[in-house]
Parts: C-alpha cells; structure tokens; sequence
C-alpha cells in the first residue's frame, strides 16, 4: 500500500509538472497574449488564438488523394513544428498542416510543437531552448526526421501546397525549402572556418545573389546570429547582404546595428552615413549617428 502512494506521488508530480509546462501563455509590453514553449492542439485552441486556428482549421479542404499517398510513409517520421503564435504566416500554415497530419491519422506522439519569441532578447527562440543549432530563422518550419536524423523541412510556407511538399519529402523525391541562401550559409558556418568564408566571399557573393529572394532573407538570418549574440556570423551576413543589394538602405541599417553592438563605431557610422545617402533623413539612421558620437566622446 506504501509503495503504491509513493508511486502515485510521483506520478502525480510528473504529471502535473509536464501540464505546467506545456501552453505556457505570457502576455508582452503591450498587453497581447502569446505561447511559448512546447505547445499542441489544446493550447491553440485557447481564447486568444482559437479565432484564426478554428477559422484556418476549418476553412482548409485538405487533398485526400495526396494523403492517400504520403499516410503510410508519413508515419516512419517525427515532426517538429516551430511557429510563432504572433506570426500571420504561422496563423495561416499551422491550422492547416494540423489539418493535413490528422486526415493522414499522423501520430501525435511523433510530433513536436513549439511556440518562439519575437522579443530582441528572444528573437525566434523558445525559453527551453528546442531550436538551438537546428537554423530556425522563419516560422512556421515544420522539421521532418527519420530514424532520429532530419531528412527536410518546410519552411514559412509551402512551395506547392503542405500536401504536395509532404508527399516529396516522404517519397525522397528532391525537394528544396525556401531561402536556400539562408540555409546554405548556415551550412557553410557548420562546415567551415571563418577564414575560410572570408577567403570564399568573392565567389560567394554571386552564386548566393542566383537564389536569394530578395533582401530580407539574409537579414533575417543575421538577426537570428544578432539576437543569439553569435556576432562574427551575424557580420558576414549582413556584410553579405550589402554586397547583394547595395543600393538598399536596410541592408545597411542591418549592418550598422551590428558594428555598433560590437563597439565598431567607425563602420558603424559608414553604415548609417550610407542609410542616409539612400534615404535622406531617415530617423533612425539620424538617432544611431548621434548614439555613435556620443560613445566616442
């Protein structure tokens, strides 16, 4: 009889720990509510986020044929979802792909869901830590692995439908996620030196300006590197970027902010110097040069 209390104490201690740290809801400086942390179905479906889940949920007509034909190698893998509960692609692509999984009778043991931040001090990250070294720079991602390895993801949204992307990562059919420029680099700074990219620049520059989509996707990446205090890549990045879209004024913005959290206070001020040739009295350029002056003194 003891031992049966003691077992169903911990039991009970287990469980109500895991309840406690499962939909944790926190509101931010303005007031609005948001998840954060490992999450599942439940905590979407609370007040503040049931309005745009049920709404996209519902409104989704799932292509069963396709399901048909991904359901039974869908269920050889694990999923993890990281999402973000103020992110509007997030609202529009997460109900759907719960809609997908479930008409597929996907396990719910073999998915992961997890709710990150936006704030500067938490930029894309969960306070557990669940995305460290796996390159999350967008959300939604919906991360596939087998055998405990990942195999690909899908990343903010799909490039055909969740369907049709799902049914080519479960055949092995090739299939490349969004922002191959972001997650080409991030391979680069697994697999090489520093010394070595700075050496690879040149070539770099052109083969990165073929697939980029554009000036926010490296800047993105950098503020990941930025916001995680990773700032030798956070640089290159954003230097990258400047050599792909000289002539944007964010691009150098970007790049600005970076040398001046590094105390580089000389680049920083080309940098915002340069934002004010491209946009002329712009105010936060303006703000930075005097912030600039001040710590020179």
């Amino acid at each position: 009889m003891k031992r049966t209390v003691i077992f169903l104490s911990v039991f009970l201690c287990v469980t109500l720990g895991f309840s406690q740290n499962i939909n944790k809801e926190v509101i931010d400086a303005k007031g609005k509510a948001k998840l954060l942390g490992v999450i599942d179905k439940d905590g979407l479906k609370k007040e503040n986020y049931a309005s745009w889940f049920d709404k996209n949920y519902e409104a989704y007509l799932t292509n069963d044929k396709i399901i048909d034909k991904l359901e039974d190698s869908l269920k050889n893998y694990e999923i993890k979802v990281f999402l973000g509960t103020w992110c509007g692609d997030s609202k529009r692509e997460v109900p759907r792909f719960y809609s997908v999984l479930e008409t597929a009778n996907f396990p719910t043991a073999q998915l992961q869901v997890i709710a990150l931040d936006k704030t500067e001090e938490a930029y894309k990250k969960s306070p557990t830590g669940e995305e460290e070294g796996l390159n999350i720079h967008r959300v939604p991602t919906f991360v596939f692995y087998k055998d405990g390895k990942e195999v690909n993801r899908i990343v903010e949204f799909p490039k055909e439908t969740l369907e049709r992307d799902m049914l080519k990562i479960v055949s092995d059919n090739k299939y490349t996620p969004n922002y191959m420029a972001a997650n080409y680099l991030h391979h680069l700074f697994q697999t090489k030196t520093m010394e070595e990219l700075d050496k690879m620049e040149t070539e770099l520059v052109p083969r990165l300006s073929e697939f980029v989509k554009g000036s926010r996707e490296l800047n993105t990446l950098g503020y990941v590197y930025l916001r995680g205090n990773q700032m030798e890549k956070a640089l290159y990045v954003f230097n990258m970027n400047t050599k792909m879209f000289p002539y944007k004024y964010n691009v150098h913005d970007s790049l600005g902010e970076a040398y001046f959290a590094s105390e580089d206070y000389d680049k920083a001020s080309k940098h915002y110097t340069k934002v004010l040739e491209l946009k002329p009295e712009d105010e936060n350029a303006l703000s930075m040069l005097e912030k600039i002056e001040k710590e020179r003194r």
